[in-house]
């Protein structure tokens, strides 16, 4: 990627402001605008353009929800990620209710603010390789339609679960090549816990079942990485 993409960092904690602010700098892929409140981050969202938003959800004079829809009314498609010290449910409703794209809870890893930040940034600025508009697939006799949640092979179909449909997608986007363990559990559970790890081991097994008639289709495990799904001879 040439050109840096523009982030505008709205976080009313100087210390973690700066220290976010200079380890993406660091990267090398971002440019980054911190506000440390949200008046000041709707003056540095309208003076200028922004590829995606990250905004603390807790700060005095305007809080992050407010910032949020106001920037909304401006911009509807700029991706914008929640922080916030609060992990209560009704914060994650009002943050996906009100168009935030995603959601981090503090304490959290920079990596895997990270990780979100790729994600949403891959999605906007590919939409055609990103996935959003990608809904079938060919995995060796199997025709996988993800709107439908179905996999379909001669005259028989099975009825995918709605993360099992998000994860064999996944599995699909990155067809012979590695997905890791960390970005699936964030991109399908939002969080990498060992809970979430262990009911997606439960549904790995389960897509496994599914395509299991076919010998030159296989889910293998990389050893400290993640999954392939290997489409004929593939080798890990």
């Amino acid at each position: 990627m040439a050109d840096k993409q523009n982030i505008l960092l709205v976080e009313d904690d100087p210390n973690l402001g700066l220290l976010l602010q200079d380890y993406l700098q660091l990267k090398g892929k971002y440019d980054v605008t911190l506000a440390v409140d949200g008046d000041e981050g709707l003056k540095a969202f309208t003076a200028a353009a922004f590829d995606l938003v990250i905004l603390d959800v807790m700060m005095p004079r305007k809080d992050g929800f407010t910032l949020g829809r106001e920037i909304r009314t401006i911009n509807r498609d700029v991706p914008i990620i929640f922080a916030t010290a609060k992990g209560m449910m009704e914060d994650k409703t009002e943050a996906f209710g009100m168009g935030g794209d995603d959601y981090i809870v503090k304490p959290f890893r920079i990596e895997e603010l990270l990780l979100r930040i790729h994600a949403l940034l891959r999605r906007s600025r590919n939409p055609e390789k990103g996935g959003e508009e990608k809904s079938r697939f060919s995995i060796g006799k199997y025709d996988f339609d993800y709107t439908s949640q179905t996999i379909r092979w001669d005259d028989q179909q099975q009825k995918l679960s709605t993360k099992e449909a998000d994860l064999l997608r996944l599995l699909c986007l990155k067809q012979n090549d590695v997905l890791t363990r960390e970005e699936a559990l964030l991109q399908i559970w939002h969080d990498d816990n060992y809970f979430n790890g262990r009911s997606m081991d439960v549904f790995l097994s389960k897509i496994r079942k599914y395509l299991r008639d076919d010998p030159a289709v296989e889910i293998v495990n990389v050893h400290g990485k993640g999954y392939k799904l290997l489409v004929g001879h593939q080798t890990v």
